[in-house]
């Protein structure tokens, strides 16, 4: 089998490893791959998440061969067999691991910042990847947890070569791996989405995680943890509302991914300093998830999406204020499908990347205004919603952003669909809005190209 994306293949893994909740666990991920992965396993054990960098000390002159590794505070491993072999004296090892204890500490800066790092001395520590090749890295992470004082260490992969696994057996007290084919030959073709993971998706999934150690000044507006009660499914979702907000924006996320989106999470980051609230939450619960036609069960998204609309003007406080939405992928299909629903009452859609063209007949009937915002690279994508633009009757525009594909992984470019996301919905549903003077007997603007 295949895994969507490093997401659902965390939801599978910590179903896995729930034999460990509530045993004092930490889950550590493997910067950065693991680390999606990770967040997931977190979540599924209520437990904190953490990174944990390694860096392998080669021998000098052959790089390749590793005399052993380090990682943060000071914690290494040395093969004893390996130095004596290649004659690598004590001063040739100690400057080796200086090197590489310094290339730890800066990518530790990068990703953890000052927040001091999770104590591991007398706990089980659950080490995370998004796969296992060779096993070299896993070998060296469980070391570096036990010289931190990691009282059990768990090694945990979604995927992973069976010889890599049976080599690990000593590294850590317990392996877990759901998938281990035989015609194991590289990580990446076990997903269908291996796309890489940026340092800034890395440092959201940290700083959004549960347990994680935050900055003394967090802000009041800091998403809360609810759940969604849509039909008989209970979907979990995050709800960010700053003090005198102007609307709330609900996202849609596309491709089986979910309130964790690294990519979104950036985007509500942004909106809510515009004063916007945010409403991040799974359209499908884990069990929905493992099964790709839902993914694509546009009626049945948009159906969940309208339901939330609906749940989100039950909370005290937010039952006046204007709702936009903003979808991902198919979950931009699902959000324009749920604003042509006359009861769902959506004052804006964006569209980040979207297929507006599988919400089919849908796309005529509707009425909120509608930003389509799409990669200039990412040609297929392009020409749907240009075609899209055409059955839109609705206010729409469309805005390409330069030198960027399709999940905005260019430098800047998703900062640039944050930003425009922000003006359309701060436009569409603050003060002095069209909404406003629609409301008031004025006109709409007529559709932009």
């Amino acid at each position: 089998m295949r895994f969507p994306d490093r997401l659902s293949a965390g939801r599978r893994l910590g179903r896995q490893l729930a034999h460990l909740r509530g045993a004092g666990v930490v889950v550590l991920g493997l910067p950065r791959g693991g680390v999606p992965v990770a967040a997931e396993v977190a979540t599924e054990l209520h437990a904190p998440l953490d990174v944990i960098v390694v860096r392998k000390v080669g021998v000098p002159g052959q790089p390749e061969l590793a005399v052993g590794a380090v990682g943060e505070g000071g914690a290494g491993v040395v093969n004893a067999a390996v130095q004596r072999a290649a004659g690598v004296d004590r001063r040739e090892l100690a400057a080796a691991q200086d090197r590489a204890r310094a290339e730890v500490d800066r990518r530790v800066r990068a990703l953890r910042g000052e927040r001091p790092g999770a104590a591991l001395t007398g706990r089980t520590v659950v080490i995370v990847d998004d796969g296992i090749a060779t096993g070299a890295t896993a070998r060296a992470a469980c070391a570096v947890a036990r010289a931190r004082g990691a009282a059990r260490v768990v090694l945990a992969a979604p995927v992973a070569a069976p010889s890599a696994v049976a080599a690990l057996a000593d590294a850590a007290d317990e392996v877990v791996c759901p998938v281990q084919p035989e015609s194991f030959r590289a990580v990446g073709q076990w997903y269908e989405d291996f796309s890489e993971t940026t340092d800034a998706e890395v440092i959201t999934l940290l700083q959004g995680a549960t347990g994680f150690p935050q900055p003394r000044d967090v802000p009041a507006d800091v998403p809360a943890d609810v759940v969604v009660r849509t039909g008989s499914a209970q979907l979990p979702g995050e709800l960010g509302v700053p003090a005198g907000a102007s609307g709330v924006v609900v996202f849609a996320h596309g491709s089986g991914s979910g309130r964790r989106s690294p990519r979104n999470r950036h985007v509500a980051g942004v909106l809510r300093e515009a004063g916007l609230g945010t409403l991040l939450f799974d359209l499908l619960e884990p069990a929905e998830a493992e099964h790709r036609r839902n993914v694509f069960d546009i009626a049945l998204l948009a159906g969940r999406l309208a339901d939330a609309v609906a749940w989100l003007r039950r909370q005290p406080g937010l039952g006046d204020l204007p709702v936009g939405l903003f979808g991902a992928s198919t979950g931009a299909a699902a959000a324009l499908w749920a604003a042509a629903e006359p009861a769902t009452e959506v004052a804006a859609v964006v569209s980040r990347g979207g297929r507006p063209d599988l919400a089919g007949a849908r796309l005529a009937e509707v009425r909120a205004p509608t930003l389509l915002i799409v990669g200039g690279r990412d040609d297929t994508v392009l020409t749907l919603n240009r075609a899209a633009q055409a059955r839109l009757r609705c206010p729409h525009r469309l805005i390409v952003i330069p030198d960027a594909g399709h999940l905005f992984e260019e430098p800047g470019t998703l900062t640039a669909v944050a930003r425009a996301a922000a003006e359309w919905f701060t436009g569409q549903l603050g003060p002095g809005s069209e909404r406003e003077r629609d409301a008031a007997g004025g006109r709409s603007r007529p559709p932009a190209g």
